[in-house]
């Protein structure tokens, strides 16, 4: 039998339905009524369909459906519950089940179907998203649970990562507890569409429960008695989603307002943050959920281990747990559409829970993969860097040796700074210098700004009721292109409002632009010309100046040169993080290492090609600005 792509029927499934039913246009709908016909199928499964007329197949379809309802009660407990498509629907959608391959345990069907009907709108505005299958796949292969484990995820939505643990255990082939895979979740459609997926895989259903999961005392571990040998999950995440009532956020210790110390520690207050985000407490309760010694597999916003609003979680995540690993994800990863899914960039966390508290130093395995198999669309691509980790990871476990770059490298505990856990942070540090010291002095920005050697300022925003009042250029980060400020900006500000922020600001021929804040253009510089001092840069901006006959010779020019070169771009990456909305290279800035050659004339040659390049381009810009100005003039 020839199989075809899984996604691609149901897209046709979907796109189908969707033309005949004019009155029910809802995703979920048809997901249910496909699913309905799904498990049919598998009590067809002796039965050859393609040859039935629509009618007599509807029937067959409906009177299999009865048996349905009898074997998974715990699934349909309305015995009222029917097919509810005519004939022709159901018969398209035979035809196209028939080209699948519905038995073999590789697939996860259910997934498939959930991710082309629903992923793109189930749970985003609780702030859970579909989680890609290669991902989930990713986490349980590190994790790597025993058959024998109990096994809870505490906001399982459609139930991606217990199916990914029986695809685990199905591709060692051996044998496994049927009743050992646990799921939470508020959403109760979400939680019968878990039933289902893990019933088409032959699992027993009864531990899947609607419940709110920080309810973990009596909802969640009364349900089992005992704590969990694993939690595999990706919590909802988000700053805007309320993660519990005061009397349930009480008993979080992350719930709780954190303050800095004199001494730059962090400590509890007495006041709960009732506007915590979710994945916070949701990250504590995973550490309660599990027993000690046992293993934690987590999903989480990358500002969550990174940004320093959050060290108090990374803190807590050091103090309870020893760290196995940490995968830093593309953006692209949570899109599954064009407008499907979110672009937050987030790590995969392996982590084992302390048997007691120590101070011990260990190895923890990092990577960043730049890939992971779709692009921003949610389309299929060739590249996939997630493969390579997960088998530089086992390399790691067995004692092998591996290449040490972006797709493996090790870290110490002793050697996480900040409490920055985000693998590109120390991306960095595994980059050779190739001889640099040799020929440059490596100093940071941070030291060239104590020394006087460079002023960095930021901008100001005017707020959009300022846009289009004048005629003086408002300078954003799209602005900023090729060494150079777009001749023609969007957005343009009064004289009024330009003369109160002139003195402050205070831009000069000269200056370099530097973009702080955004998604993809961060560390995109620009110099500041003669044609360009009038103008309002954006808070998004930091402005560079360097101080004239410095003692490192360092010339404006020179600094830019370096400022674009890969070896500072690398740090940069490696040094942007994310924040709850955007990503941000912040005061990292100043942990740059500039390589300053220590020869003066390298130094004067490199300028003087950045110098011509920048005069021959801005020339040839104000050049056509004048012809199209000449076009008019009589």
């Amino acid at each position: 039998m020839v199989t075809f792509s899984a996604k691609d029927t149901f897209l046709d499934i979907r796109n189908f339905l969707a033309g005949r039913f004019l009155g029910a246009t809802r995703d979920e709908f048809f997901l249910d009524e496909t699913i309905k016909l799904i498990f049919c199928k598998y009590e067809l499964k002796d039965t050859n369909t393609s040859d039935i007329d629509d009618v007599e197949l509807a029937s067959l379809y409906r009177k299999t459906f009865k048996t349905v309802l009898e074997i998974h009660e715990d699934i349909y407990q309305d015995e009222t519950y029917e097919i509810e498509l005519d004939p022709v629907s159901i018969k398209y959608i035979d035809v196209k089940l028939n080209d699948l391959d519905l038995f073999n345990l590789e697939r996860d069907l259910i997934g498939d179907a959930y991710e082309i009907f629903m992923g793109d709108a189930i749970k985003g505005q609780s702030g859970q998203f579909f989680t890609p299958q290669n991902a989930a796949e990713a986490l349980v292969k590190m994790v790597a649970p025993e058959p024998t484990a109990k096994i809870v995820d505490p906001a399982c939505g459609a139930g991606g990562f217990l199916v990914a643990s029986i695809k685990y255990w199905n591709r060692l082939n051996v044998e496994y507890a049927k009743n050992n895979l646990y799921g939470i979740d508020k959403d109760g459609y979400l939680t019968r569409l878990a039933k289902i997926h893990l019933a088409c895989m032959g699992q027993d259903t009864k531990t899947i429960n609607c419940a709110d999961s920080l309810v973990w005392d009596e909802q969640v571990l009364g349900k089992c008695n005992s704590k969990y040998d694993v939690v595999l999950t990706n919590p909802p995440f988000g700053v805007n989603i309320q993660a519990g009532t005061s009397e349930t956020l009480s008993k979080f210790e992350l719930a709780f307002k954190y303050r800095k110390k004199k001494d730059g520690a962090v400590e509890k207050t007495d006041v709960i943050n009732e506007a915590v985000a979710p994945q916070v407490v949701f990250m504590e309760q995973c550490v309660n959920l599990v027993k000690s010694g046992g293993v934690i597999g987590i999903v989480v916003p990358e500002s969550m281990i990174s940004n320093k609003k959050y060290s108090y979680v990374t803190e807590y995540i050091l103090r309870t747990c020893y760290i196995k690993a940490v995968i830093g994800m593309p953006d692209e990863l949570f899109k599954t559409s064009g407008k499907g899914g979110t672009h937050t960039k987030t790590c995969l966390l392996v982590l084992e829970k302390k048997k007691k508290a120590d101070e011990k130093d260990y190895c923890i395995f990092m990577a960043e993969a730049k890939w992971c198999g779709h692009d921003s669309r949610g389309r299929e691509i060739p590249k996939d860097d997630i493969p390579a980790i997960i088998e530089n990871y086992k390399k790691y476990q067995q004692g092998k040796d591996n290449k040490n770059d972006h797709l493996g490298f090790i870290v110490k505990r002793s050697q996480i700074l900040n409490s920055v856990l985000a693998p590109r942070a120390y991306v960095f540090d595994n980059q050779s210098d190739d001889g640099l010291e040799e020929t440059h002095q490596l100093v940071t920005i941070g030291q060239l700004i104590d020394e006087k050697v460079l002023e960095v300022t930021t901008g100001n925003e005017v707020g959009k009721l300022a846009y289009g009042t004048g005629s003086i250029p408002f300078v954003r980060t799209s602005d900023i292109s090729n060494w150079e400020i777009k001749s023609d900006p969007k957005h343009l500000l009064s004289e009024e409002i330009y003369k109160s922020l002139a003195e402050k600001q205070d831009v000069r021929e000269g200056d370099i632009l530097m973009v702080k804040d955004g998604s993809y253009l961060i560390g995109t510089c620009a110099m500041i010309t003669k044609y360009d001092t009038q103008m309002v840069y954006q808070s998004h901006l930091y402005k560079i100046r360097v101080a004239e006959n410095n003692k490192y010779n360092l010339d404006r020019y020179y600094l830019l040169a370096v400022l674009s070169s890969e070896y500072v771009r690398t740090q940069i990456f490696a040094k942007t993080f994310s924040q709850d909305i955007i990503n941000s290279l912040g005061d990292r800035l100043k942990e740059l290492c500039i390589p300053i050659a220590k020869d003066k004339k390298r130094i004067d040659k490199i300028a003087g090609m950045v110098k011509k390049s920048i005069d021959e381009s801005i020339e040839a810009r104000e050049l056509a600005r004048k012809v199209r100005a000449e076009v008019f003039t009589l």
